[in-house]
């Protein structure tokens, strides 16, 4: 790879053998780079491939703005606790990470503790990325000082949830948040189910809400008018027809999106299913995922 651009001692710019813009970050990386030049492959930690159109200068600008310790404390813990390998398309994650991480590095030296207060349901409803963010945290508390505490486990959380969307802040993240753990409450309510969200029924649910999130960010709902297999569920479970009906107004009014019919005949097929796993004379009938469904999560 050959440097296009030096932007400090840890963050270069440069041209890969496909002729594509990526940034290369990694202690002395830039100190040893010459424009126009190949970039020394042992000195290379990290190689981010932007994506979706995003501008390579733009990003490696903002990497760059970021302190040098504390980026390479979270891309290195990126890489040993298997969140990225060596080539990511996401820079906007490590810029995020390491924003917040320096925030909260900030927050430790002067003795102020936060408190998050969304911590129980992204325990419940992020399970893999809470994990995730555990080690994260642990990786990067080996490389700063002071030492980030326990809490700080659910904000990287909370970025790695985000990083799956293609809005920049936390703010539809939040809101995602809060609307699956209302979608949630009104499963409980009107079926007066007591399912935890440990269950495999109600696991699925929340991927399936956040595939649909996905879709809806990128305005690629899934059928606008309603399917054979639409109708079918629609025909085979009412109930949890009304139920699903009932979630997709609770997604307008907090997200201005009208559902698709097909998005409403699968909210309600996961709905019955919660059903069927905590009402034992419901089990008795099959709830088979329809043909094609696994690509709504």
């Amino acid at each position: 790879m050959k440097a296009l651009r030096v932007l400090n001692n840890n963050v270069v710019l440069a041209r890969d053998d496909n002729g594509q813009e990526v940034i290369l970050t990694g202690r002395g990386i830039g100190f040893s780079s010459r424009q126009g030049k190949p970039v020394d492959p042992a000195l290379i930690v990290r190689v981010f491939v932007p994506a979706d159109g995003r501008d390579p200068d733009h990003l490696s600008e903002a990497l760059a703005l970021v302190d040098e310790e504390i980026l390479r404390a979270v891309v290195i813990a990126l890489d040993e606790t298997g969140i990225e390998g060596r080539e990511s398309t996401r820079p906007t994650l490590a810029i995020a990470l390491a924003d917040h991480v320096a925030g909260a590095l900030d927050r430790a030296a002067r003795g102020i503790a936060v408190e998050y207060p969304l911590r129980a349901e992204v325990q419940a409803l992020y399970a893999t990325e809470y994990a995730q963010a555990q080690r994260l945290l642990a990786a990067i508390n080996e490389r700063v000082d002071p030492r980030l505490e326990p809490p700080e486990a659910i904000a990287l959380a909370l970025h790695l949830v985000n990083a799956g969307f293609a809005t920049g802040d936390l703010s539809f993240t939040y809101t995602m948040t809060g609307v699956i753990h209302q979608m949630l409450a009104v499963v409980r309510e009107r079926h007066g189910l007591s399912v935890s969200q440990e269950s495999m029924s109600a696991a699925r649910f929340i991927t399936h809400v956040r595939y649909l999130f996905v879709r809806i960010q990128q305005h690629r709902q899934l059928k606008g008018h309603e399917s054979t297999i639409g109708q079918g569920i629609r025909r085979h479970y009412p109930e949890a027809t009304r139920t699903a009906q009932q979630l997709a107004t609770v997604v307008e009014l907090r997200l201005g999106t009208r559902l698709s019919e097909d998005e409403v005949s699968y909210l309600a097929l996961h709905v019955a299913r919660m059903a069927a796993e905590t009402e034992p004379e419901a089990q008795a009938h099959a709830l088979v995922p329809p043909e094609g469904h696994g690509a709504t999560g």
